[in-house]
């Protein structure tokens, strides 16, 4: 539903307001307000439309931000829905993937990582997985960081003996790994374990992982026992250290819930128009790590109605448990349980508890929330005077809101990246990070100018047409870039084949002295001598900080891209040869070298492989 119909004069806040009022039915639905250059404002619910918004029209009784709000808009967007459950989801839904400029905003607003027990080989897989579910097998989470994940595969490795290899490599062994050595792994590749004894520790780890580690350590004891008692003491010293690694997973919690099966438990703290929400996990009876996340918000907006935000959003694209524990009692948290109930087909419940261990649960989380929230005030207030010092370094008008920093990395000109981080007032932006695989094939191997005109050109035509549009939100306040005068001026060259100057886009190079000291750089800016900062400079240690993120996200964006090629198979690029095949290949040839010398008769042997195709296989390696 629009706002204005065609050839009317353009309207502009509360005319706005008043002139959809008219159109508006008493209905459940969700409204979006629109500024300047179709920016948007704010997404709202409402259970009765033309009731929410007509509170709008009123001239007084509004708060500074929703003044603000109203009168900045300039027009109006409604969709209807079935119920107001309904449309708090959409809403949701909207908020996150719109970020409006007056709404509550879940930031950072990554997946969590789940632990998958796959189960599509004979001998079943475990691993970290984060996305969609789309592999067969048992999924094991959420946890709260990648690091709280690997500590757990670390230890269920040392009790279960489960392969984390990939199939490929699985597939190929003739002899045992290094993780067998270690006792890390059953070796069921080369047949030092039978696939039906394995999977039975796949699904011993499985129960483990679904609460049931007590009963399983129990029954692991007295299967010890027997075995010592018959003079197997290897037997008894194998179960023996599994029974120990399993005792280390369960009592290594930092939390420990007597009675809850499963919940996620969010605690708000609020000071000084900051906010830090604490996120803790439990799972199967565990506590499976914490996460603390700073919704963006005004300082006029109540803990209530931050959290009720928060847990909206939170659950947008994730499964809610059947337990919510929180804090403080949300804003509307009937209809949010109502909503996540929906969506996730069953009931959801959130509660505020009020005695017993769930209580001292919240309260721990409301004391983590709380250390949160000082630290990242006083980390403010420091990262605030820093940008305040680079504004004064750099000359700019006020201190910076975007800082971008640019860095290449290549080995020899192979796997060439380039690297773009980002940082602001508060600090690293990970979501806004980006990799540039560099394309241009007429590049010389190594030529570094050349790859980092390739990312600017890349970088600011997209940017140029974005502000040309309206949108200057990703346009940056200053470039740092990892090099000396040569990287500037490749710089400024392929700005200005864009047709952007110096005087558009604040530009320096920061490069190590000839000795490559950390301390002794030397700052390079468009027409002006280099300079270097006094070597004791908090702003000098900010700005290595920064050049030193951009070189590390770099280097591990190569990394990445070398070892996706050296996983790749000469195999994959025979057409014919899909994942069947290939397996079939590698199992009878042992590898991809065996497979290159193969004479046609041989590859003919292979089931799968017709005359033509190891034809086809032949002359792809011996140039036919």
């Amino acid at each position: 539903m629009e706002t204005e119909s065609p050839g009317a004069a353009p309207l502009r806040g509360v005319d706005v307001i008043k002139d959809n009022l008219t159109r508006l039915p008493a209905k459940p639905g969700v409204y979006r307000m629109f500024g300047d250059v179709d920016e948007v404002l704010y997404v709202g619910k409402a259970r009765n439309l033309k009731a929410r918004v007509s509170n709008y029209a009123r001239l007084g009784g509004h708060t500074q931000r929703i003044a603000r709000m109203i009168s900045m808009t300039r027009r109006m967007e409604f969709v209807v829905t079935e119920s107001e459950t309904e449309a708090l989801l959409l809403e949701a839904s909207l908020i996150k993937s719109l970020k409006p400029r007056f709404n509550v905003l879940l930031r950072d607003d990554k997946s969590f990582p789940y632990i998958l027990i796959r189960r599509t080989h004979e001998a079943p897989q475990i691993r970290k997985y984060r996305g969609s579910k789309h592999d067969e097998g048992d999924y094991f989470g959420p946890f709260a960081s990648a690091g709280a994940v690997m500590r757990t595969l670390d230890t269920l490795q040392k009790a279960f003996l489960l392969r984390t290899c990939e199939d490929s490599v699985y597939n190929v062994r003739t002899r045992p790994c290094m993780l067998h050595q270690i006792k890390r792994c059953a070796a069921p590749c080369v047949g030092l374990i039978s696939i039906p004894d394995y999977q039975e520790l796949a699904d011993e780890a499985a129960d483990f992982l679904r609460g049931k580690g007590a009963d399983l350590q129990k029954r692991l004891a007295a299967e010890m026992e027997e075995a010592s008692n018959a003079m197997d003491f290897e037997r008894a010293a194998a179960l023996r250290d599994r029974i120990r690694a399993i005792a280390h997973v369960r009592g290594s919690q930092d939390v420990n819930p007597e009675d809850i099966e499963e919940a996620d438990i969010f605690a708000i703290a609020m000071e000084g128009g900051v906010s830090c929400v604490q996120v803790f996990f439990i799972r199967a009876g565990q506590n499976w790590g914490a996460t603390a996340h700073y919704p963006r918000h005004e300082r006029d907006q109540t803990t209530e109605e931050v959290l009720a935000a928060f847990l909206a959003q939170f659950y947008d694209k994730r499964p809610p448990p059947r337990l919510i524990l929180v804090s403080h009692e949300p804003e509307q948290a009937d209809l949010i349980a109502e909503a996540l109930s929906m969506k996730a087909g069953r009931k959801v419940e959130i509660r505020r508890p009020e005695r017993g261990s769930k209580k001292d649960l919240v309260a721990q989380a409301a004391r983590n929330a709380s250390e949160a929230v000082t630290r990242k005030l006083a980390e403010s207030a420091s990262q605030a005077r820093l940008l305040g010092e680079v504004a004064k370094v750099f000359d700019l008008p006020k201190p910076p809101e975007r800082i971008e920093i640019y860095d290449n990395s290549h080995i020899q000109g192979s796997n060439a990246v380039g690297g773009m981080v980002v940082a602001g007032p508060d600090g690293f932006l990970k979501n806004a990070y980006r990799k540039f695989n560099i394309k241009d094939s007429k590049l010389e191997p190594g030529d570094d100018y050349g790859m980092m005109r390739e990312v600017m050109r890349r970088r600011f035509s997209r940017a140029k047409k974005e502000r040309e549009e309206g949108d200057a939100s990703n346009w940056p306040d200053l470039v740092l870039i990892d090099g000396g005068l040569g990287q500037l001026n490749a710089v400024i060259e392929a700005l200005a084949e864009i047709g952007l100057t110096p005087e558009d886009v604040t530009l320096v190079s920061i490069a190590k002295g000839v000795d490559r000291n950390a301390g002794r750089e030397q700052f390079f800016r468009p027409g002006l001598a280099p300079f270097k900062l006094p070597e004791t400079a908090p702003v000098l240690y900010y700005l290595q900080r920064l050049r030193d993120e951009a070189h590390r996200w770099a280097i591990g964006a190569h990394r990445q891209k070398r070892s996706a090629d050296i996983a790749k198979s000469p195999l994959d690029e025979i057409e014919g040869i899909g994942p069947a095949r290939k397996k079939a290949l590698l199992h009878h040839f042992g590898s991809a070298r065996g497979v290159s010398r193969a004479k046609v008769a041989d590859l003919m042997e292979v089931e799968g492989v017709n005359e033509a195709l190891a034809e086809r296989i032949h002359g792809h390696f011996n140039g036919g």
